[in-house]
């Protein structure tokens, strides 16, 4: 049995459904293919603990997705279809042993009084980042919405250069490509400051002495401080619940429960899929995989349609360190030793310092458990009240970062070197972690739900060994190397075969840019590929050649 559509996407994760989402709205029959129950890749809510408990199963900051050319252009369908955001005007704070806090406050005025109040010397170096945020805002961070290389991205970088002069360019990149601790070291005085946004670069997978780790928490830093935090109202699969309401809309079908177990080739160009129930499902014009790297090439696609040094790039693709996910169903929110407003904070990180980051993020690079590993603490309640049916609350605790693979515990506790066992000590240490910030948290526990490395790479084949931003962002692997040099702009070696998510340019975050990328890219080819495509029809077979070498 076979059916044909024209476009065929796989994997229906945010940006495999705005892919879909985009080709649906140029009039194309299109077929999103999932092998879970449900659409939502790492974007996904689950009743983790107790009936009506909902949970962010993954993913809970959806600033970046309420800020995206996406919501910009289908903001009011996507509503229509039952999507909305519940916002936070604290949207985060770090806690230190010493009972102490920093909080930054959708409120430029009140965070300033917060910074000052800790360190005038803090406060300068704050003020000062806030305004050059401001500049890279206005030149610079356009990039992040653009295909790289471009004519787009060529011409925000003149712009850039004509605004700030070449000289004031080179110094303003010098901010984001720096580590979090070169960061932290210029501009604040307290280890408390510095701490502060080497936190955010944990989320990724910057430890504090990576070169170019400083680029997401100074967009995140003062994102937060002017948009607060955002997560979706009832639960994270209202995101891709929308988008799926409105791909069917045009006429397009999101199937659940469609495992895709190979992309069908003939003469070097992708035809289709095949289900692992022997299904073919075959594509008249592309097939977009929402993959990593290892899972498309290693699982679905014949080595014989690679070229050798092509695979020699999937091989050399590296995966960060793991994580963590452990859900809490409370009595009530924590009791912060640091404060009791601090409850009310969308996000808590707690490290403490910049050196105990470094210290984590080396030892689960080396296969040990860390000790005290960082922990960000979503208090989703606190945001969006209608996620529990009663007076009960949700916790949310990302542990960064893991080992994927356990050699040791740091700490000589734990014997265990699988995480099917290792899983339920290493949350006890989480919690005994939590427990020294805030009090008493560990007796308001109603029930307790851990997901290990291994269950969320289960859960997502994408995230493999439990990192959860689909592979590592450090320099080699980002902007025009991501996922490889050569293949930043979603094209293949296989003729009509994309790919879309967080292993492409712009990498991790829910803002759907990949997807609205790599749908712009099928639609409107670039001008080289459509030169050589008519070039095809009078040298052929070389001018093909050239032509995959370009996607």
């Amino acid at each position: 049995m076979s059916e044909t559509y024209d476009a065929v996407v796989v994997g229906a994760g945010h940006n495999g459904l705005t892919a879909a989402l985009y080709l649906a709205d140029e009039g194309w029959n299109v077929c999103v293919l999932e092998r879970n129950d449900k659409p939502g890749g790492s974007i996904r809510s689950d009743e983790l603990t107790r009936e009506g408990y909902i949970h962010d199963t993954h993913s809970t900051n959806q600033n970046l997705f309420l800020g995206s050319q996406v919501f910009e252009e289908f903001g009011d369908e996507l509503q229509e279809a039952g999507l909305s955001f519940s916002q936070s005007g604290k949207p985060f704070a770090n806690v230190y042993p010493d009972g102490d806090a920093l909080r930054v406050y959708q409120d430029v005025d009140q965070t300033r009084k917060e910074f000052e109040a800790h360190s005038p010397a803090d406060a300068e170096g704050w003020e000062t980042l806030h305004e050059e945020f401001g500049r890279f805002a206005e030149t610079l961070a356009p990039l992040m919405g653009q295909p790289l290389p471009s004519v787009a991205a060529g011409r925000t970088l003149l712009a850039a250069a004509r605004t700030e002069g070449p000289s004031g360019l080179v110094d303003l990149a010098q901010i984001p490509l720096s580590s979090t601790r070169e960061l932290g070291d210029a501009y604040f005085e307290t280890p408390e400051a510095k701490a502060l946004m080497a936190c955010w670069g944990l989320h990724i997978d910057f430890g504090p002495d990576v070169s170019g780790g400083a680029m997401f928490p100074f967009l995140e830093s003062f994102t937060a401080l002017s948009e607060g935090i955002s997560i979706a109202t009832g639960g994270a699969s209202a995101i891709p619940e929308a988008l799926t309401t409105l791909i069917e809309a045009r006429g397009g079908e999101v199937r659940t429960n469609a495992e895709v177990t190979a992309v069908d080739i003939t003469d070097g160009r992708a035809t289709g899929v095949t289900l692992a129930d022997g299904t073919a499902v075959r594509a008249r014009e592309a097939v977009i995989a929402n993959l990593t790297p290892t899972v498309l090439y290693d699982r679905l696609v014949d080595d014989a349609a690679l070229p050798e040094s092509f695979r020699d790039r999937v091989d050399r693709y590296e995966y960060g360190p793991g994580t963590m996910m452990i859900h809490l169903a409370l009595e009530e929110l924590p009791d912060w030793a640091a404060g009791e407003e601090l409850s009310e904070f969308a996000y808590v990180h707690i490290a403490p310092g910049v050196d105990d980051l470094a210290s984590t993020y080396t030892a689960a690079q080396n296969g040990h458990l860390p000790e005290s590993p960082m922990l960000i603490v979503g208090q989703t309640t606190a945001v969006d009240e209608s996620r529990t049916p009663d007076d009960g609350h949700v916790l949310w605790i990302q542990v960064r970062a893991l080992p994927s693979e356990i050699e040791d515990d740091a700490a000589g506790e734990i014997e265990a070197t699988d995480w099917a066992a290792a899983a339920e000590p290493m949350a006890d240490r989480v919690l005994d972690k939590l427990e020294t910030y805030a009090p008493g948290i560990q007796d308001a526990i109603r029930d307790r739900d851990v997901h290990s490395p291994a269950d969320l790479e289960a859960t997502n084949p994408n995230l493999v060994g439990g990192d959860s931003v689909a592979g590592s962002h450090h320099l080699r692997q980002n902007f025009l190397w991501r996922p490889f040099p050569g293949w930043s702009r979603y094209g293949t070696p296989v003729e009509a075969l994309y790919v879309c998510g967080a292993s492409t340019w712009p990498g991790a975050g829910n803002n759907a840019a990949s997807g609205r990328l790599c749908a712009e890219r099928v639609l409107t080819p670039p001008l080289e590929e459509r030169v050589l495509e008519t070039a095809e029809e009078y040298v052929g077979d070389a001018a093909a050649v050239v032509r995959r070498r370009l996607q």
